[in-house]
């Protein structure tokens, strides 16, 4: 405050000239460049009635922001995506969740939606926190959802680098960034306490709590917080020092009871971001997926001195429209690239009957995990490791971390501690070989050390390993832990319980489980993984029951839901594909007429998601009846351009295709 009374007019307005500076620095250089000698006068005013905050800017917010500054650039400096400067930088404006980002598991939201979001509007990165119009003002809650493993903790590393160099949101003075995971660690906290754990530079929290600097807090990862957040019972607190749980605390903050003056984003999975009433979000976004050029770009990347090989990758993700879809989430995309990229570099090695390119979720993750067990990683060359030490080491390790998986699953749980490894008798010592680093992913926080896996897919298929493998000597059902269950004998019962566990589940989280299961059956997975996970040609016992027991969910009168096309999604990784290929015959030769009975129907509703017949248009002239138009509506929604010419309809079906046209996730665009 003293070095500013002494400057002259001609030095202000060269301190006018740099920036940025803090609001009210900026305030009295003012005052001093235009007053010139009656500048003193004005100055003892403003002094009066801003005394403190000036010295809080001059004496304590600068220092701690070039602290702060230097931290960020050195932990969020490094470890972008290839591409993703480009494809983060313009988000998805969006309206509030949609029915099936809501109820949906992430992987089929992509393949109902075909990886196209019913989105027009967008918004860049850097006006993400100002306000859409000249009346409005700046968000105090922001929400930007995505799908596992699309890059949401890839684009708060993305904002906070481009902040902390000054490129964006000059006007946010403190960006605090934190993580779900990190938050797991505490049970009580404080707001003061929380921003001194986790920025120890930060000297005065009591700053941002009383509004003083603009702050941003982002909140990463919603879905892997361990406490759901319940804004209904939430215990009302608005003392910044009062500790209180840490759930308690999250919920107090959104609501605005503490740190009202800090600007907050969350970042989460579609279904866990319901927990925030949309009453109190002020802008919500969506992370997009790859298009084309930038599918192209992040496998270039991968592949960066064989070009030829991502060539061909790319040529095989085309070829299947189902995979190209799933392959538009970034994480998957790089599942299946080095899955299929192994492939084609052992294919020569292997027998005619295996060496069939991966097409099923179950085919491309075998090979995922064939790759890593046996230490042949596209980045470094073979490891010299005997292979009955492999086979030895990898059964016991994806035997502990399959139950760790899940029971995790079964708990909505994806970030580990190392209690939970003793719990599930993980050898802490394999964790660090190479063999499970493409299996479990480390890192090491300020209080404690977090796992979790790579994607989201793969915890799945792990615990599908784990349940096929324990389900066969099982004597009670696996999904209490406890053991205090029914006796339930045999591999049958215990894969009907699955079957029937995934189709009552409300949030529809075990669907990809049980497809992984149901594909640990299909002769070509037992091929690929027999003498490593699974024991030669073991599936024959079983696999004709199991195809018996997933026909027999399909036939129903009810609606044709997304259960049944996840069961339909079942039988073909489990290598039943004969309802699907007679249906699809039907549909190019257009001779469904008569055919679309209940199963069909479920077959009809899968195809008009991954065959090729829908791609441009989905022709179901000549075929339909009222009960068949009603059962399918809600698979109708996600067909571009329909045909629906020639089926006699009446006003009752033109009521029911009114309603579908006004449902905010439809996405016809041309309907004859």
């Amino acid at each position: 405050l003293r070095r500013l009374e002494l400057l002259t007019a001609e030095e202000a307005a060269q301190v006018q000239a740099a920036s940025p500076l803090p609001e009210q620095v900026r305030a009295v250089v003012d005052v001093l460049a235009s007053k010139g000698s009656q500048a003193s006068q004005s100055l003892q005013s403003f002094i009066e009635t801003s005394n403190s905050q000036l010295y809080l800017h001059i004496t304590v917010y600068e220092p701690m922001v070039q602290k702060h500054l230097e931290s960020l650039q050195s932990s969020y400096g490094n470890g972008l995506e290839p591409g993703a400067l480009q494809r983060l930088s313009n988000l998805l404006l969006v309206e509030g969740l949609t029915d099936i980002q809501q109820k949906e598991h992430d992987i089929l939201q992509v393949e109902t939606t075909k990886g196209l979001p019913n989105v027009s509007k967008s918004i860049p990165l850097e006006k993400l926190f100002l306000p859409l119009s000249k009346v409005s003002i700046p968000p105090r809650i922001s929400v930007t959802v995505g799908v596992a493993g699309i890059g949401k903790s890839t684009l708060v590393r993305l904002f906070v680098r481009t902040w902390a160099k000054g490129d964006i949101n000059r006007d946010i003075m403190l960006v605090l960034p934190l993580t779900f995971r990190e938050l797991n660690t505490y049970e009580k906290l404080s707001a003061e306490r929380l921003i001194c754990l986790a920025f120890p530079h930060i000297t005065e929290p009591g700053c941002i709590s009383a509004g003083a600097a603009r702050t941003l807090l982002i909140l990463d990862g919603l879905d892997e917080f361990k406490t759901p957040l319940d804004f209904s019972n939430a215990v009302v607190c608005t003392d910044p020092k009062k500790e209180i749980q840490v759930d308690n605390l999250i919920t107090n903050i959104i609501r605005g009871n503490l740190l009202q003056e800090a600007s907050v984003w969350v970042t989460s999975r579609p279904a866990a971001a319901r927990q925030i009433p949309g009453g109190l979000v002020d802008r919500m976004t969506e992370i997009r997926g790859f298009g084309a050029a930038e599918m192209k770009d992040f496998l270039d990347q991968m592949f960066l001195d064989n070009r030829d090989l991502s060539s061909q990758v790319l040529k095989h993700i085309r070829a299947n429209r189902s995979l190209h879809v799933l392959c538009t989430i970034p994480g998957f995309c790089w599942i299946s690239g080095s899955s299929i990229a192994y492939f084609l570099k052992h294919c020569s090695d292997q027998s005619q009957d295996v060496a069939v390119v991966p097409r099923t979720l179950s085919e491309i993750y075998s090979y995922y995990f064939k790759m890593a067990l046996s230490g042949d990683w596209l980045e470094k060359p073979r490891e010299t490791l005997r292979i009955e030490q492999a086979v030895n080491t990898s059964k016991k390790l994806v035997g502990s971390l399959g139950r760790l998986a899940f029971y995790g699953l079964l708990r909505k749980k994806h970030v580990f501690y190392e209690q939970d490894m003793k719990a599930y008798g993980i050898d802490l010592s394999l964790l660090h070989s190479s063999l499970s680093t493409r299996l479990l992913l480390k890192e090491d926080m300020q209080t404690s050390t977090a796992y979790y896996f790579p994607h989201l897919t793969i915890q799945e298929f792990l615990a599908a390993l784990y349940y096929y493998t324990a389900a066969k000597r099982a004597i009670f059902d696996l999904f209490t832990e406890s053991g205090m269950s029914w006796p339930k004998l045999g591999f049958l019962n215990h894969f009907r319980s699955a079957v029937q566990r995934a189709l009552q589940a409300e949030d529809r989280q075990l669907d990809i489980f049980v497809r992984f299961l149901s594909g640990l059956l299909s002769p070509q997975v037992n091929k690929l993984l027999c003498g490593w996970l699974l024991v030669k040609d073991e599936h024959s016992g079983f696999r004709s029951q199991a195809v018996s027991i997933l026909q027999g969910c399909l036939n129903t009168n009810h609606a044709i839901s997304s259960r049944a096309v996840n069961t339909m999604h079942c039988l073909q990784e489990i290598q039943h594909t004969d309802i699907a290929k007679a249906v699809e015959e039907a549909m190019r030769s257009e001779s469904l007429a008569g055919m679309l009975t209940p199963t069909n129907c479920s077959a009809l509703a899968y195809l008009l998601q991954v065959s090729d017949v829908c791609l441009e248009e989905t022709n179901l002239s000549n075929c339909l009846t009222y009960n068949v138009c009603k059962s399918l509506l809600s698979q109708l929604l996600f067909c571009r351009s329909l045909r629906l010419d020639n089926n006699q309809f009446k006003d009752d079906v033109m009521e029911l295709l009114g309603s579908v046209l006004s449902v905010k996730d439809c996405q016809i665009q041309r309907l004859r």
